[in-house]
C-alpha cells in the first residue's frame, strides 16, 4: 500500500475540524479576484495628509458671510487645495510602481463661519505641504488638518480666520431626478467650475478600491480630477453630498460620478473635528494582481504622525493582511475598514507587509512593534540553513496561482507548475466531511507515493486541548511515511502570523528529498494549521516561503 494511502484514516481519528465554526459568506471577501474592473477610479492621484498646512499670513476677505442659500453664492464657500509631496502608484502590475514628486490639487468646502472645511482624505493625507485658496482667491490661507478617515475618504480642516460664508447640508430626501450641481476646481485649474446634473441613483454601492461607505449617490454632474472633496449641491445651495469619485465603471465606456451622501458624511465630519476616525494614516488603494497571486492595500503615501507612520510603512508597500485577515482580495477596501470598525483606535493590530523595493516580507503591529523582516523558512529549520545545502538549486518558480478549497475556507499561493490540485474536503471512512484541505503538486500521485515529486498538503482543524502541536506533527509524519527519512530535529516556529512547531526530515528513501511539517496557530488560537511539504530543491524552499506567507484560513 502507498505510504500516503493511510492519510485520511490516520488524520481523522479523534479530531473535529472547523468547517462549522468558519462561516464564510460575502464578508469574507469571496468573489471576483481580478483587478476589480467594477471599482471606480479616484478622480485624482492619491496624495495624502500632513497635520499642518502652510500658506500666507493673509486672511482673504469673503465676499459674503452667513449660510450660502443659492447656487450663485456657492463659489464663496468652495476651496481649492494644493498638495505638494511624493507618492507611489502601481504601474501595470503590483510587482512595479512609480514614485512621483509634484503638485496635486483637490477641492473642498467650508461648513462653519469659523473656517471648518471638508474635503477627501485622499486629497490631503501624506502631503508634505498644503495650500488652501478660498472662493477662487489667488492668495492662500493657513490651515491645519483636524481629522481624517480613510474608510469614509473624508477629512476636516481648520482654516485661519473667521466670518467665512459656509454651506449647510440638505435636510430632506435625496431621490433620483433631484437637480444637483458639482462645484470645485477640476484639473488644478484655479478658475472655479460649476456643472449641473441630476441624481441618478440614491443608494449606489459605496465599496471602492480606496474607501468603504455603506452607500453613495450616483449623479450626472460631470466631475474630473481635482473635483474630489468639493460639494454636490442642490438648487438652494445646500450640500447633497461630497464628490469623491468618477470614471468608467466596468469598462462600459460610460462615465459615472459619485458623491458621499450628506446623511452618511455629516456624522463622520462631526467626529473628525475632534481627530481621526477609522484611520491608520494610510493613503492607499486596494489592488489585486492575479499574475503573481497577490492582493492587498497599496500604500501611496503615509501620514508620519499616525499609527502607519510609527509602524514604518512606506510608499510602495502593500499591506497584505491585518490580524491574519487577507486584504483587498475583492478589489475594495471593505475588509480593511471592517477590521478598523472592529477595534478601538489604540488597539494593537498585527500586520503583514510586502516591500517591493527591497523584496522583503515584513511584520509588525499598528500601535505596537515596528515593521521587521519575516524570517525565511530556511532560517527557521532545525539546524539553520545547513540542511538545504543537500538539495539541488532547481529551476526557480516564476509565477504563482491562488488555490481555494471547495469550502472556500482555505486559500494558498502555489507555483504555477504545481498544476495537479485537489481541493475537496477530506472525510472519514463513513464519508462524513471533516474539514477543508488543499493538495498541490506537479503530480499528486507522485507526491503521495514516491520521494521524487515535490508537493504540499494543507489542512485546518479546531484546536483540541488534549492534542499538542507536536502531536499533530507526529501524526502527519506517520501518514507521510517519514520512517523512510532521517530525522533532523524539531524547533519553535514563528512567521509573524502563526506560531507553533516545525520539524525536518532528510534523505527520504535514500534520495535528496526532504520533508518539512509545520503545526501552528494564529495569535487567538482559534484553529490549528497543519502544513506538510515534500521538497527536492532550493527552489522548492523558495516556493515554501510563498506558500507559508499566503496560506489563509477564513473564519
Amino acid at each position: 500500500m502507498s505510504r500516503r494511502l493511510r492519510r485520511v484514516a490516520a488524520l481523522m481519528v479523534g479530531f473535529v475540524l472547523l468547517v462549522a465554526a468558519c462561516g464564510g459568506g460575502s464578508d469574507s471577501g469571496s468573489g471576483d479576484t481580478s483587478a476589480s474592473s467594477s471599482t471606480v477610479a479616484a478622480p485624482e492621484s492619491s496624495i495624502a495628509p500632513a497635520t499642518t498646512v502652510g500658506g500666507s499670513d493673509t486672511t482673504v476677505a469673503a465676499p459674503a458671510t452667513g449660510a450660502i442659500s443659492s447656487v450663485e453664492d456657492a463659489k464663496s464657500g468652495v476651496i481649492r487645495i494644493v498638495a505638494k509631496g511624493s507618492f507611489a502608484e502601481p504601474a501595470g502590475t503590483l510587482a512595479a510602481y512609480t514614485e512621483t514628486t509634484g503638485v496635486f490639487s483637490g477641492s473642498g468646502f467650508i461648513i462653519d463661519p469659523s473656517g471648518i472645511a471638508v474635503t477627501n482624505n485622499h486629497v490631503v493625507t501624506g502631503a508634505a505641504t498644503l495650500e488652501v485658496f478660498v472662493g477662487g482667491s489667488d492668495e492662500s490661507v493657513n490651515a491645519r488638518v483636524l481629522g481624517v478617515s480613510e474608510c469614509f475618504d473624508l477629512a476636516v480642516l481648520q482654516l485661519e480666520g473667521d466670518g467665512y460664508p459656509f454651506f449647510e447640508f440638505r435636510d430632506g430626501a435625496v431621490d433620483p431626478g433631484l437637480k444637483v450641481f458639482a462645484a470645485g476646481f477640476p484639473l488644478g485649474d484655479p478658475e472655479y467650475t460649476l456643472l449641473d446634473g441630476i441624481v441618478a441613483k440614491a443608494k449606489a454601492d459605496g465599496d471602492t478600491n480606496w474607501a468603504s461607505v455603506d452607500s453613495v449617490i450616483e449623479h450626472t454632474a460631470s466631475i474630473q480630477p481635482g473635483n474630489s472633496g468639493g460639494p454636490l449641491i442642490d438648487e438652494s445651495g445646500q450640500v447633497v453630498g461630497i464628490n469623491y469619485a468618477g470614471g468608467d465603471v466596468g469598462g462600459t465606456g460610460t462615465s459615472q460620478f459619485f458623491a458621499i451622501g450628506g446623511d452618511l458624511a455629516l456624522p463622520t465630519v462631526e467626529k473628525l473635528k475632534d481627530g481621526d476616525f477609522l484611520s491608520l494614516g494610510v493613503n492607499g488603494q486596494a489592488v489585486v494582481d492575479p499574475s503573481i497571486g497577490l492582493a492587498g492595500i497599496f500604500v501611496s503615501s503615509v501620514d508620519t504622525n499616525s499609527p502607519a507612520g510609527s509602524l514604518g510603512l512606506q510608499p510602495g508597500d502593500v499591506i497584505e493582511a491585518i490580524e491574519g485577515l487577507p486584504l483587498g482580495t475583492d478589489g475594495t477596501m471593505k475588509d480593511y475598514c471592517d477590521v478598523l470598525q472592529s477595534h478601538a483606535p489604540t488597539d494593537k493590530l498585527k500586520v503583514e507587509v510586502l516591500r517591493f523595493g527591497d523584496n522583503l516580507r515584513l511584520t509588525g503591529e499598528f500601535n505596537g512593534l515596528p515593521l521587521t523582516p519575516i524570517q525565511s523558512i530556511v532560517e527557521q529549520l532545525p539546524g539553520g540553513g545547513d540542511a538545504t545545502q543537500q538539495v539541488a538549486a532547481g529551476a526557480s518558480y516564476s509565477n504563482y496561482v491562488t488555490i481555494t478549497d471547495d469550502t472556500g475556507l482555505l486559500s494558498v499561493n502555489v507555483p504555477e507548475e504545481w498544476g495537479d490540485v485537489a481541493t475537496v474536503p477530506y472525510t472519514n471512512d463513513a464519508g462524513e466531511i471533516l474539514g477543508p484541505e488543499i493538495i498541490a503538486s506537479p503530480d499528486i500521485a507522485g507526491f503521495q507515493g514516491t520521494w521524487g515529486t515535490p508537493g504540499v498538503d494543507f489542512i485546518a482543524s479546531d484546536p483540541d486541548p488534549a492534542t499538542s502541536l507536536n502531536d499533530w506533527i507526529d501524526l502527519a509524519a506517520g501518514v507521510l511515511g517519514t520512517g523512510d527519512c532521517q530525522f533532523v530535529g524539531d524547533d519553535a516556529y514563528d512567521d509573524g502570523v502563526y506560531t507553533g512547531r516545525i520539524s525536518l526530515w532528510e534523505s527520504c528513501g535514500g534520495t535528496d528529498a526532504q520533508v518539512v511539517i509545520i503545526a501552528a496557530e494564529p495569535a487567538d488560537g482559534s484553529y490549528v494549521a497543519l502544513v506538510a511539504a515534500q521538497l527536492l530543491t532550493q527552489a522548492d524552499y523558495d516556493a515554501m516561503d510563498e506558500i507559508i506567507r499566503s496560506f489563509r484560513v477564513t473564519l
